[in-house]
C-alpha cells in the first residue's frame, strides 16, 4: 500500500513539473520542491516563500526552490514518504504524524506540558532539547530542520460552551489521530472522535460531532466558526508543525552550502512566527465580528490536574525522554518567575 501511495505522490510529482512551468530552470540548476498542507495565506507559506527567495538570492546558480501548498504533492502522510525518498525534498508534517515514525515526538502531544506560550517557544529554540528529537528520524531518511509555531489547541463547539472539563461529558469531539489525544479525552470526559482534518466541518455541520480542538484559525481559515459558536482557551496542547528534509540531500551538501541553508531554516522559523501573531489576530477578530463566535477563558488548572496523569505514563514507557522532559519544566519554572523571552 504504501508503495502505492508512493507512487502516485510521484506521478504528482512529475505532472505539476511537467504542467505548471512557473519557473524557468537551467540544466544546472537542481530543483527544491517543497510541500505543505496550508493555503497560500498561510503564515507557513509566507514563511516557506522567504526561504525560496532567500536560497535563490544566495544560490541561484545551484538550486531552483518550487513551494507547492494546499495539498498539491499528496496528502501530508503522502508528501513524508515522498521526503523519505528524496523524491522531495522537503515537506511541513504534523507531530502527530511524526510520533508514527519516532515515539520521541510523542512528548510534545502531552496536554499541558509547556505552561505558557513564551516558555513553549524557549524550549523548542533550545537545540539541546530538539536535537535528539529532530535527528531520531534518520533511518527513515529524514530529519527535521526547523520547528513551526501552531499556537495553542482549545475546544470549540456547536452549542454548548465549555468552561470546565464536567461540561464536555458526553460531548463527541474529533481529536488529531493519536493515542495522546483520544486518552487525553477520556481523562477530561469527553467522548474522543479521531479523523482526519478534511473532514472535520462536514461532521459539525451534520453534528456527528460537538465540537473540536485546534487553534484560532481553524475557525475562519477552515470555516469552522460557521458552524461553532464557542470558543474556550483552555489550552490544552501547543504542538508545533516541523519542517523535515530529506536526509540524503541534507548530507549531500558541502559545509559552506550548508551553512546558508541553515540560515534559511532560521528564517523560515522567524517569519513564520511573526506572520502566526498577525495571522492568529486577524482571525480572532474575524471569528467575532463575521462568524458570531464567543471566545470563552476558563479557569485552566482542572483541566490540568485531570490530565497530568498522562505524564507519569509516557515518562514510565519512554524514560529516555524524562531530561528532555526535566527542561522543559525548566523553563516553565523560568517563565512563570517572569522570565523574558
Amino acid at each position: 500500500m504504501k508503495k502505492q501511495i508512493t507512487m502516485l505522490g510521484l506521478i504528482c510529482v512529475t505532472a505539476i513539473s511537467l504542467l505548471t512551468g512557473c519557473k524557468s530552470s537551467d540544466s544546472t540548476q537542481e530543483i527544491i520542491r517543497i510541500g505543505h498542507n496550508q493555503s497560500t495565506q498561510h503564515p507557513t507559506h509566507i514563511a516557506l516563500v522567504e526561504f525560496e527567495k532567500f536560497i535563490e538570492e544566495n544560490l541561484g546558480e545551484k538550486y531552483n526552490v518550487e513551494v507547492y501548498p494546499s495539498e498539491l504533492l499528496g496528502s501530508q502522510n503522502e508528501m513524508v514518504q515522498l521526503t523519505q525518498t528524496g523524491a522531495i525534498n522537503f515537506c511541513v508534517a504534523s507531530n502527530s504524524l511524526l510520533e508514527t515514525f519516532s515515539k520521541n515526538y510523542s512528548i510534545f502531544n502531552l496536554p499541558y506540558l509547556f505552561s505558557s506560550a513564551e516558555s513553549y517557544h524557549a524550549a523548542m529554540d533550545d537545540t539541546s532539547l530538539t536535537d535528539p528529537i529532530f535527528k531520531s528520524t534518520g533511518q527513515a531518511g529524514f530529519e527535521a530542520v526547523t520547528w513551526l509555531d501552531a499556537g495553542t489547541r482549545n475546544f470549540y463547539t456547536v452549542n454548548k460552551p465549555i468552561e470546565t472539563p464536567a461540561d464536555l461529558k458526553g460531548l463527541k469531539i474529533r481529536v488529531q489521530q493519536s493515542p495522546t489525544n483520544v486518552e487525553m479525552m477520556q481523562l477530561l470526559g469527553g467522548s474522543a472522535t479521531p479523523m482526519g482534518f478534511g473532514d472535520v466541518y462536514t461532521a459539525l455541520q451534520s453534528k456527528i460531532i460537538d465540537g473540536a480542538e485546534n487553534n484560532e484559525m481553524a475557525l475562519t481559515d477552515n470555516g469552522h466558526g460557521d458552524v461553532c459558536k464557542y470558543y474556550s482557551y483552555d489550552m490544552h496542547q501547543m504542538i508545533p508543525d516541523i519542517l523535515i528534509a530529506n536526509k540524503q540531500f541534507l548530507d549531500n551538501l558541502d559545509d559552506e552550502t550548508r551553512e546558508i541553508f541553515e540560515e534559511g531554516f532560521e528564517l523560515i522559523n522567524k517569519v513564520q512566527r511573526e506572520e502566526w501573531i498577525i495571522a492568529v489576530d486577524a482571525a480572532k477578530e474575524r471569528a467575532q465580528n463575521e462568524q458570531g463566535v464567543q471566545f470563552i477563558y476558563p479557569d485552566t488548572a482542572p483541566f490540568q490536574e485531570a490530565c497530568y496523569p498522562l505524564h507519569e505514563k509516557m515518562l514510565e514507557k519512554q524514560p529516555e525522554l524524562t531530561s528532555i522532559y526535566e527542561k522543559i519544566q525548566e523553563y516553565n519554572k523560568e517563565y512563570a518567575s517572569g522570565g523574558e523571552q
